[in-house]
């Protein structure tokens, strides 16, 4: 963080999407705030160094990735603006050869980047408390750490050997389901696990009224405590930038939850999934995921 005479300079890293190309390319401004972007890619890439390193001022952030850094003491704040979210229910695949549904995964081997990973953590969740699934007798294959180092992997869950791809695995038999990130293959050898899955999505949604999450935005402790304005700042140009990008669209649902309310029933569901799953030592609150500054923030 830089500041001069009128304008503070915060290193920050987000992915393009339509709500931060405004943003990016100038199009939003502030005379009190400028950012210098990460150019690293894709999200999921800057998550760790942010984590374990406090790299930048302010950062999107997998939700799962900050209620666990929450949870092992690390000196980030949440900042209510969801930079990603989407129904999970069609993010678990399966070969449509081998079909496969939720009440036949014990003792089938599922394929996940991480354990920890944001969307396995919501697909776990729903798997468990939707569709009645043991998740401990499911056979967990992971091809990397999670981005808190604190953390380990629950026994039994496997490592993929270097040389592994877990789209390859899923095609030729070696895994039985695989579940996906924003790199969901678009593959007609592939199914949803959960059947139906938009559909089963607008149920969930009904029935829960919870708009999962992805990703957020955090800053650094040491931003927060020192500058709560620039917080504030960081915040309505970030809502400024989805204005600007037209979303929600009119009569959509608003996967982008700004605000501390709206963003309260996501936030309570991937916490409460969180301490399930044992990706988190004890139970957190949602507003102790939040300053006095950011908790008080509302669009």
């Amino acid at each position: 963080m830089s500041v001069d005479t009128h304008v503070t300079t915060l290193s920050a890293a987000f992915d393009d999407y339509p709500h931060t190309l405004p943003l990016k390319r100038g199009e939003i401004k502030s005379p009190r705030v400028a950012f210098t972007f990460s150019d690293i890619r894709p999200a999921n890439r800057f998550f760790k160094p942010m984590v374990r390193e406090l790299k930048f001022d302010v950062s999107e952030m997998a939700i799962a990735t900050y209620v666990q850094a929450k949870a092992y003491g690390k000196p980030l704040v949440l900042v209510p603006a969801t930079m990603m979210g989407r129904f999970q229910h069609g993010t678990i695949l399966c070969n449509a050869a081998r079909p496969l549904a939720p009440a036949e995964l014990a003792g089938k081997r599922v394929g996940v980047r991480s354990y920890s990973q944001t969307t396995a953590v919501w697909v776990r969740g729903i798997l468990e408390n939707d569709y009645g699934v043991d998740l401990g007798k499911v056979r967990w294959v992971t091809f990397e750490d999670g981005h808190v180092a604190e953390y380990h992997e629950p026994p039994g869950v496997e490592r993929a050997g270097a040389d592994k791809n877990l789209l390859k695995m899923l095609r030729e038999g070696e895994l039985d389901a695989a579940i996906y990130g924003a790199d969901l293959p678009n593959d007609p050898t592939l199914t949803s696990l959960i059947p139906h899955a938009e559909a089963a999505a607008q149920t969930w949604y009904a029935r829960h009224h919870v708009v999962p999450i992805n990703h957020m935005v955090v800053v650094t402790e040491k931003l927060a405590k020192s500058s709560p304005q620039t917080v504030k700042d960081i915040y309505r140009l970030l809502l400024r930038a989805k204005t600007a990008a037209g979303l929600p669209k009119a009569g959509a649902i608003d996967f982008l939850a700004f605000g501390l309310e709206a963003c309260r029933p996501a936030l309570q569901t991937i916490i409460t999934y969180a301490l399930q799953q044992r990706l988190i030592p004890r139970k957190i609150e949602v507003d102790d995921l939040f300053d006095d500054t950011t908790r008080a923030l509302d669009s």
